[in-house]
């Protein structure tokens, strides 16, 4: 084993949104920060890579509460990072479409207006309708006024601060839902967003789920440049405050000190060098960071039996797709679709599960993202970028589970089948579009294994269902004195749950709240543009790198003609 001199405050394992948030504000405190990453990039899912010259992000399509005062707003000012972030605001009269069977509906980003589309096309369900959402709110507003509630006197008034949270916080989402709606149209509706936490209504915690609604409940935005400037922003950061950064630099174990009570006090990387932390942050799911990076042999019989109980998210196909047609004619917008057969969310998300995915012509269920259309600067005149995203178990690629970077013919094979029935489901979506393909490729779950680095090529960390979250999530703190956790099994998934993840930790760290860490800047302000505007409506350095983008397009393509 080689050893190294270096001493380090924090060695961070992992440059998702949660390791480098994280990172920021330990750096920022004065603390010598290392981060880690396995991938030549930094980022995790939020990193973004191109295909054909055209830029693609597999975990960030939409971002909420990016609004003046709002959390992810405030958080990004607070991580001081908020001046060199661009964001687009998705169609805001539909920044989800939603596609069930042959019905459509749109969520605009006024929870009034919301409200008020529901009702017009389910007068039936009118006191439902209103009891429903009023309840997501509240029981929202709840949940994050927790950390807020201080002092003896607000303690004492905690029951009735947070009696709606408290009173639905251990239901599943089909619980509470069926007390309220009994249209099946306007259930799978309502809970169509299942998809951002990856589980069935009958499985997802209702207080997760309002919590996920309210956080889109003002609409979706989109980073300029994809998730990648989200990290650069991220990375600027650091290494402002003098933290280090390394790519391709893969850890294989975490070094503990046995002598008196279990500790980590180090890494031991893949070439054998060991690098020695006063803490230790894995942004790994725990699946990877306990079974293999501590061992399951420095594990107490408590946690092991927690981690055998484990069960971790469903995965993905991702098409990365690139086309030449005129999107907007064919009705697509900067606005997120779901798709889903008209039937029992529950019955179709399990059939969607099963083990035989070569089965029917198309996926019925997808999710769908023009990239193009939610960041303008990204289109270059001609070419549209998409990416849809289906659910699948990972049992369908167990097989395939040792391929190595040389992908076998049976994968390859596989995988072209695959991608031929997502493009199927496309076409439900955009007819015609396989026509107009000029590149296209799919990630499976063996890819999310080979860059992302999670158990099964889980896509959330654990199932997001009443088992794993809230009290039952992994904690900050481990077992294992100077060993901390951060990431989607944590606190919260998502790019913004990541992101308060890492700061809820590092504040484990330093003593203080997350909310010191998150206090907004003073010098920090937060661009928001609208993706749907005239370009010509923007500032004049946006408006020079569409031109520029363009300009460079028609270039390429005269030397190419």
């Amino acid at each position: 084993m080689k050893e190294t001199n270096a001493n380090w405050d924090t060695i961070i394992i992992g440059s998702g949104a949660g390791g480098l948030a994280a990172a920021i504000c330990l750096s920022r405190a004065g603390k010598k920060v290392l981060v880690l990453e396995q991938h030549d990039v930094p980022g995790g899912w939020c990193h973004s890579f191109y295909l054909h010259g055209h830029r693609f992000t597999p975990g960030v399509h939409y971002i909420g509460l990016l609004g003046e005062g709002e959390a992810t707003s405030d958080l990004y000012k607070g991580l001081g990072i908020a001046n060199d972030l661009v964001f687009f605001r998705m169609n805001p009269k539909a920044y989800e479409h939603v596609h069930i069977g042959d019905y459509r509906f749109d969520f605009p980003d006024n929870p009034k207006e919301l409200e008020e589309r529901l009702i017009k096309a389910f007068p039936k369900e009118e006191k439902g309708i209103k009891k429903y959402l009023k309840l997501i709110r509240l029981a929202s507003e709840e949940l994050y006024s927790l950390p807020y509630i201080k002092g003896f006197w607000q303690k004492l008034t905690l029951p009735y601060r947070t009696r709606h949270f408290g009173k639905y916080g251990l239901f599943s989402l089909r619980r509470v839902i069926n007390w309220h709606i009994k249209d099946p149209l306007l259930k799978n509706i309502l809970n169509i967003q299942c998809g951002d936490h990856g589980v069935q209504p009958r499985k997802a915690a209702f207080i997760l789920h309002a919590a996920l609604m309210f956080h889109y409940f003002k609409g979706g935005y989109y980073p300029m440049g994809g998730g990648g400037a989200l990290i650069k922003a991220m990375t600027n950061a650091i290494k402002k405050h003098d933290g280090v950064i390394k790519t391709s630099t893969a850890v294989s174990k975490i070094v503990l000190d046995n002598s008196v009570e279990k500790k980590a006090i180090g890494v031991e990387l893949e070439n054998g060098t060991t690098l020695f932390a006063n803490n230790i942050i894995s942004n790994a799911d725990v699946g990877i960071t306990y079974n293999q990076l501590v061992g399951r042999e420095n594990l107490s019989a408590k946690l092991l039996k927690k981690l055998d109980k484990t069960i971790y998210s469903c995965t993905s196909l991702m098409l990365f797709l690139t086309v030449e047609m005129d999107l907007k004619k064919s009705g697509l917008d900067s606005g997120n679709i779901w798709m889903m057969p008209d039937k029992d969310a529950d019955d179709y998300y399990d059939g969607a599960m099963q083990k035989d995915i070569l089965q029917g012509e198309a996926f019925e269920g997808m999710f769908v993202s023009c990239t193009t259309l939610k960041d303008p600067t990204s289109f270059d005149g001609k070419h549209h970028s998409i990416e849809a995203i289906t659910f699948i178990n990972y049992q369908a690629f167990e097989k395939f589970k040792n391929e190595t970077d040389e992908r076998s013919s049976a994968y390859l094979e596989f995988k072209a089948k695959l991608t031929d029935k997502m493009i199927n489901g496309l076409e439900k979506v955009v007819p015609g579009i396989r026509d107009h393909i000029v590149s296209k490729d799919l990630g499976t779950p063996i890819t999310n294994e080979y860059y992302i680095n999670t158990t099964k090529g889980n896509v959330y960390g654990t199932e997001k269902s009443l088992k794993h979250i809230g009290p039952f999530a992994f904690k900050a703190k481990s077992e294992i004195e100077n060993l901390y956790l951060c990431g989607a099994s944590i606190l919260s998934h998502g790019v913004a749950g990541a992101s308060h993840s890492g700061v809820a930790t590092a504040a484990v760290i330093l003593g203080c709240t997350p909310d010191e860490l998150k206090e907004p800047l003073p010098d920090q302000q937060l661009i928001v543009l609208e993706a749907e505007a005239d370009a010509n409506t923007y500032p004049e350095h946006i408006r020079k790198k569409i031109d520029l983008r363009q300009k460079r397009a028609k270039a390429k393509l005269s030397v190419e003609t």
